[in-house]
């Protein structure tokens, strides 16, 4: 579905719920990282694009013109009324409606009140396969209230706020990169983002050869809830043990060094994540050279070390990244990796675009074969961030987002 598509649906759904049809469509992209994984709360870099999977809120003001917002989801059965009169809280944890209700908060912090509205949110970001729906949602909402409130933020503000809102309100200690990426995308640019100055650099990806495949395995396998904050405090003590601020700081020969002071546990974890962020360094200037086999190998080597040294990768995934390995470049793939936290949810490949039919067949059938599980498939280039699709006064600077947004859209 096209987000032209989308946003039409979201309209009539929205008429068909509230009996009116909107005055403003808000959208935004999920994200896949094409590398650069656990580099983030580690000071180091990602390199994400916006994908061509969008979330978008239509809205109006109510008819009665109360301070009440009301938000739905073509998602859930739960709709969720708001007192914008009373102070914001979290609902409880799990809550889907605590991502826009921690923006509003933000909004609202700022001296910036939308006052009451109705709201619909419509998505083709797959929930929990590790693509940023979180995000797309948060981003999605804080755009819609720049055009409510005719106040446009500044972009890296923006994504501030919805990091802090997913903090807060979802009570999820989630890095910069799914917001940054969601605000800041652009259509055929990939965002080299430092994690520690929050420098953004989009780096052109233009090659119409090229196409990235996501493949969602369409299984998360449940966690005890330790493994992200131990594998943080891992590099926390090695980054301790080199004298070193974080591992960002570190070079693989330090490392070596060092090897006898720390436990072997503590050595792997540090091991990736020095070398993931100069996989990540060096893939960017690949995607910068169209230099693709180059690309590719850097993203086998990432995924190696998240199975072998990060151990955050399942069987499931390594299927996936073992049959494009089999199919290699003469069928297509010039490298795969996991993406995201781990255990479950997707995997990027980088391949030929004129082979993508090709590829999406062979690897569904092995996949099946293998885990007895139907992945789900699709190709995507780097897409628009963040956009508004309907509203915005005259000469506003909204309004001025929106018709660039209309022109940048994929159609």
């Amino acid at each position: 579905m096209t987000l032209k598509e989308l946003a039409d649906q979201a309209a009539q759904q929205f008429n068909r719920i509230y009996g009116r049809p909107p005055a403003w469509i808000a959208a935004a992209p999920g994200r896949v990282n094409l590398i650069g994984e656990h580099t983030d709360y580690n000071d180091g870099f990602v390199f994400p694009m916006a994908i061509e999977r969008y979330t978008v809120m239509a809205a109006a003001r109510p008819v009665a013109g109360t301070k009440t917002v009301r938000l739905c989801s073509t998602a859930s059965d739960q709709p969720v009324a708001l007192d914008l009169s009373q102070p914001l809280k979290p609902l409880p944890k799990g809550a889907w409606a605590n991502y826009p209700i921690g923006v509003i908060a933000g909004f609202q912090a700022r001296g910036l009140n939308p006052g009451g509205f109705d709201a619909l949110v419509c998505s083709t970001v797959p929930l929990g396969g590790g693509l940023s729906s979180s995000a797309a949602l948060e981003v999605a909402t804080a755009t819609l209230l720049e055009t409510i409130t005719g106040r446009k933020l500044d972009p890296i503000e923006k994504a501030l706020l919805c990091q802090k809102a997913e903090h807060e309100y979802a009570g999820m200690p989630c890095g910069i990169m799914d917001q940054f990426i969601s605000v800041l995308g652009q259509e055929n640019r990939v965002l080299l983002l430092d994690c520690r100055s929050r420098k953004p650099e989009l780096v052109p990806m233009t090659d119409p050869s090229v196409a990235v495949l996501i493949v969602n395995t369409n299984v998360k396998h449940e966690l005890t809830g330790s493994e992200y904050p131990t594998r943080r405090k891992q590099c926390e003590s090695a980054a301790k043990i080199l004298g070193v601020p974080s591992l960002r700081d570190a070079t693989a020969d330090m490392l070596e060094k060092a090897r006898g002071k720390m436990e072997n546990v503590i050595f792997q974890r540090a091991r990736h994540v020095i070398g993931e962020i100069e996989r990540t360094i060096h893939a960017a200037e690949g995607v910068r050279a169209s230099n693709w086999p180059t690309v590719g190998q850097l993203m086998y080597a990432s995924h190696a070390s998240l199975r072998d040294d990060y151990e955050v990768s399942c069987k499931e995934l390594d299927a996936v990244v073992e049959i494009a390995g089999r199919l290699g470049v003469k069928g297509g793939v010039y490298g795969c990796r996991m993406t995201g936290g781990g255990f479950g949810g997707c995997a990027v490949a980088l391949v030929k675009a004129d082979a993508v039919n090709a590829i999406t067949n062979r690897l569904a059938a092995e996949y099946r074969k293998q885990t007895g599980i139907d992945p789900t498939i699709f190709v995507t280039r780097p897409a628009s961030g963040a956009t508004v699709i309907e509203g915005g006064s005259a000469g506003s600077p909204v309004a001025r987002a929106s018709r660039v947004a209309r022109v940048a859209a994929p159609a």
